[in-house]
């Protein structure tokens, strides 16, 4: 097909890019790059044949013992039973019947539609939206805050220095960094991989070419991470491979060489911030009895003290920026890397100057780094009624622990009893810690409903299964967040088997509760399309920017959606902090917060500080279990999004997640490139495909998230992952009372051959069903 053929097909936009889709008999035949992207994703070739794969959910779907028993709690044959199709009619009888049973017996505190997972993109169809627009349309739900992504950086920061998404707006662009950044330090690197994705989409990928322009402008990159690959080769980077989790140590031992050399900026700490003094107490060992010098850092670290001290002086000496991925987050006391990275940033001299001072999660997705737009309208969702809700990564012990009190960013949260759980566009099964855990949590609500279009994990474990459609099988609007263009994706085949819109599937429901038409407005897709797109060009309008009439950004496939201008970050805390306030109790950076001091949290004190990790190389754990497990983001999917796609499938070994260990960790247990290996500690084990390669630290291996979890025996109880899940592995525990944020990068584990014969694979299949 010609170039000027393609760009007349349709556009599908999704979070990890645009494509032009070419069809025949209404099946996809392929999916065309969009001609505007000059680097799209790999992950789009999964598209089409996941469209009408094996594992594909045809029609609605209840599991075999519910539909006998009705709803239970404790039901322990949740994730092994077979499932009964059912008419369309049946399954949503049966679920509106458990939604109105239970808020009348219990409250609407009683059901939790917190679900949490990027889902699919769409400013209308974000299933989230829709699924906590139904039930505060019905009285309320309980809810969850926060992210698996940044949750505590997300907590830490505005308490210090403002809310987390005014700093991704306002922090250096890639432009500016190679107009006027000498040295970027890159805590947890800048992986490249991570910006094929963007949260609600991605028009054009142009990360890498601005990443490049950085290094052809002369801006010197350090890699701070035990991967070598967080950052592109084409940076030139220098790696820096300190022990996982000793972030803040480093940084610490980087501050005390600035204090110690006279090289801290005193006028930017004395007019803009507050608390230094007291920190500097602790970090110079005056109110602890031990400084933290290079060479405390160097021990903790694993790294060179003379190193540490040269760094410090070269951050000192040139326009500096401190970046932090959000990987550091997702770690026991994940809040401190961050704090101390603000504290660092204002110590160095470059804090509100053009390139300088702090940026966080460069590359975490596409649009950090970038020129920030405004989204476009997006569907309105109701205040929800009810109060009570957990941070996102507590889920297990909500479950397990009705009527528990937990700390939580100065507050108590008492968790209710939950007897209902509606879940659609995530797949909790990929994003939360120590799977065993979660299976016996799992257990305890009697009906757990899902929307899905796969049978994932999360549809094996449920009671109630609506199939929903894809990007493929809708119209919608995509703009992603401060993505520069809103797009027109295009409904290009018919839904598969009986498969429905998420909207559609409330909109039902809602009419057997009575309240279809708050529900809807009475608009039907495109007429909500068209009402959201119009608000959005009021809003343009307002700023000065006019879109198109809908008609012709329907016609033409997408709008660009330029950026507003963007003012240096803190550059008018420098020049007048009195003037130009921070929104911190102080106004000011907050080096010591009297706030946090306040809450008394022992993991959480009022400055930035090493505290050390549950699990790490330098615990006595390590002796039994040697090797530090990262489960960093995958490059072949979204999350668990598209494993089932060949994308995916092409990088699997022996059918195995790949799992990379260094040289001298494989020889030291006689293991080959290309084995399946087990790894394992006391909370799991799941199969893996070995890489060998010095692009890792010794004494770390590194195994992506997203391999659909494939029990070796399915049920509730302690089984063997085939696939390789990390997630067997990590620690359900939060990052501190303050964020209550996973930690899934504090996980030590130990690695063997398999011996026997290898299990097959069998969730990319669809579970077995049986007659009603």
């Amino acid at each position: 097909m010609k170039d000027q053929e393609k760009s007349a097909l349709p556009l599908v936009a999704t979070h990890w890019g645009a494509y032009r889709v070419e069809t025949k008999g209404g099946r996809v035949v392929q999916l065309h790059p969009f001609e505007l992207d000059p680097h799209p994703s790999p992950i789009g070739r999964s598209m089409a044949g996941t469209l009408n794969d094996a594992c594909r959910i045809a029609q609605p779907m209840v599991r075999k013992g519910w539909l006998r028993h009705g709803p239970r709690s404790g039901d322990n044959q949740r994730g092994s039973e077979p499932f009964v199709p059912v008419p369309w009619d049946t399954a949503l009888g049966l679920a509106a019947q458990v939604i109105a049973d239970v808020k009348q017996k219990h409250g609407n505190e009683a059901i939790f539609a917190g679900s949490y997972g990027w889902s699919s993109t769409g400013r209308f169809h974000r299933s989230q939206g829709h699924l906590q627009r139904f039930f505060s349309l019905y009285g309320g739900f309980t809810g969850s805050v926060d992210t698996y992504s940044p949750a505590a950086l997300g907590v830490i920061l505005p308490r210090v220095i403002g809310p987390a998404y005014e700093i991704f707006n306002l922090m250096p662009t890639w432009d500016e960094i190679a107009v006027h950044t000498q040295l970027m330090v890159a805590f947890g690197g800048l992986a490249l991989k991570n910006s094929q994705v963007n949260v609600q989409g991605v028009g054009i990928h142009s990360a890498e070419d601005r990443q490049r322009a950085c290094r052809a402008a002369g801006v010197q990159f350090v890699n701070i991470s035990p991967i070598r690959d967080d950052t592109a080769d084409f940076l030139e980077a220098e790696w820096v491979a300190l022990r996982p989790n000793t972030d803040t140590a480093l940084m610490l031992g980087l501050a005390h060489t600035l204090v110690a050399e006279n090289l801290h900026d005193r006028d930017f700490l004395h007019r803009c911030c507050t608390g230094f003094e007291r920190f500097r107490a602790y970090l110079m060992g005056e109110s602890n009895g031990r400084p933290k010098d290079a060479e405390w850092a160097a021990q903790i670290s694993g790294l060179n003290a003379e190193w540490i001290r040269g760094l410090a002086r070269r951050i000192a000496a040139r326009r500096t920026l401190i970046g932090v991925s959000w990987s550091l987050n997702r770690a026991d006391h994940g809040e401190q890397p961050y704090w101390m990275a603000l504290t660092l940033a204002a110590m160095s001299g470059s804090m509100g100057k053009p390139g300088g001072g702090l940026g966080v999660g460069y590359a975490a997705m596409h649009s950090l780094g970038q020129p920030a737009s405004v989204q476009a309208a997006g569907l309105p969702v109701p205040a929800n009624p009810v109060k009570t809700f957990i941070p996102v990564a507590r889920i297990s012990d909500l479950l397990l622990y009705p009527g528990q009190t937990i700390d939580y960013n100065g507050q108590k949260l008492l968790y209710p009893h939950i007897r209902l759980v509606y879940w659609c566009g995530g797949n909790p099964f990929h994003h939360h810690q120590d799977l065993n855990r979660l299976l016996r949590a799992w257990q305890q609500p009697e009906t757990i409903i899902v929307h899905e279009p796969w049978w994932n994990s999360l549809a094996r474990h449920a009671d109630i299964v609506l199939p929903c459609t894809t990007p493929l099988e809708r119209n919608d609007i995509v703009s992603g967040l401060f993505d520069n263009m809103i797009l027109a994706s295009r409904q290009v085949v018919a839904p598969f088997g009986e498969a429905r819109n998420d909207c559609d599937i409330f909109a039902a429901l809602a009419e057997r509760l009575g309240f279809r038409d708050a529900f809807t407005e009475k608009r039907t897709e495109m007429e909500w399309l068209r009402h959201r797109y119009e608000s959005t060009r009021r809003q343009m309008q307002e700023r000065g920017t006019t879109l198109p009439e809908f008609e012709a950004f329907w016609e033409a496939g997408y709008v660009e959606n330029p950026p507003p201008p963007k003012p240096v970050m803190l550059a008018a805390l420098r020049a007048n902090p009195e003037a130009n306030p921070l929104k911190t109790p102080s106004g000011k950076v907050e080096i010591y917060s009297e706030t946090i001091a306040s809450f008394a949290y022992d993991d959480c004190p009022g400055h930035p500080i090493w505290l050390e990790p549950a699990e790490w190389l330098g615990s006595p754990l390590a002796e039994r279990y040697p090797l530090h497990l990262i489960s960093n983001q995958p490059r072949t999917r979204l999350h668990s999004q598209l494993d089932n796609g060949v994308t995916s499938l092409d990088s699997k070994i022996k059918g195995r997640e790949p799992v990379t260990m260094h040289p001298q960790d494989a020889a030291a247990r006689g293991l080959r490139e290309g084995d399946v290996v087990r790894v394992f500690n006391e909370r799991g084990a799941c199969l893996a495909g070995l890489i060998v390669s010095d692009g890792v630290r010794p004494g770390v291996i590194q195994l992506a998230t997203g391999a659909w979890y494939d029990p070796q025996q399915t049920g509730e109880g302690a089984s063997m992952d085939k696939h390789g899940n990390p997630n067997m592995l990590t620690i359900d525990r939060g990052t501190s009372k303050l964020a209550q944020g996973p930690i899934a990068h504090t996980a030590l584990v130990e690695v063997e051959r398999f011996a026997g014969e290898l299990p097959p694979i069998t969730v990319h299949q669809a579970p077995a069903t049986a007659p009603s």
